[in-house]
């Protein structure tokens, strides 16, 4: 069995191609807002390496996020697309339970929101203990952790990915999570706001 992994949430771009119980690729990409050029061709390499194609996935297990808005939404249009068109079973995972699954003990995951605050939860083994919020970077440290995970500083465990994440059961509608309004949403309020008045 082929299991997909993709997360483009944060700065590095995450693939995983496991067959069975083995990782079989593996690639942490580091990028500069460029994930749109490298998503669809690392998949690729790692399928001719293994000498298979998109029809011999059994699954794709995608990141949703919450993160970078436009990467959270290019590993959901990918993972929709295959599930879509190829009817390969899709399952979603938070970013940041999969940034914090090869992490020890009780691990602080963490991912960049601006202005000192991040997009944040504590896991154990890739579960959620508590909520995923956006909290101040510098009081959420504060917290009793094992471990730390951020965006630029993380190890995933595929299998735990992989036994955590949940059936999506219709492509079509996966959807970033976000955990907040993006500045065009916020604009698009204040403009209805003002109409009103």
């Amino acid at each position: 069995m082929y299991t997909l992994i993709l997360d483009s949430a944060t700065k590095v771009l995450y693939h995983a191609l496991v067959k069975d119980d083995k990782v079989v690729e593996e690639a942490y990409t580091t990028g500069q807002n460029d994930h749109a050029k490298n998503i669809v061709y690392i998949i690729d390499e790692f399928l001719k390496k293994e000498g298979i194609t998109v029809d011999d996935l059994d699954k794709v297990v995608c990141g949703v996020g919450p993160g970078s808005y436009t990467g959270v939404r290019m590993a959901c249009t990918v993972a929709k697309m295959l599930g879509a068109f190829k009817h390969i079973p899709v399952y979603e995972i938070s970013t940041l339970a999969l940034i914090s699954s090869g992490m020890p003990g009780r691990c602080l995951a963490m991912i960049d929101a601006r202005r000192g605050n991040a997009f944040s939860a504590i896991y154990e083994k890739a579960k959620l203990v508590g909520k995923e919020a956006i909290v101040n970077k510098e009081e959420f440290l504060l917290n009793n952790h094992d471990s730390v995970a951020t965006e630029s500083e993380y190890k995933v465990d595929p299998f735990k990915v992989i036994e955590v994440a949940t059936l999506h059961e219709n492509p079509h509608s996966l959807k970033p999570n976000y955990l907040q309004e993006t500045e065009a949403e916020r604009n698009l309020k204040a403009n209805d706001n003002k109409t009103n008045d």
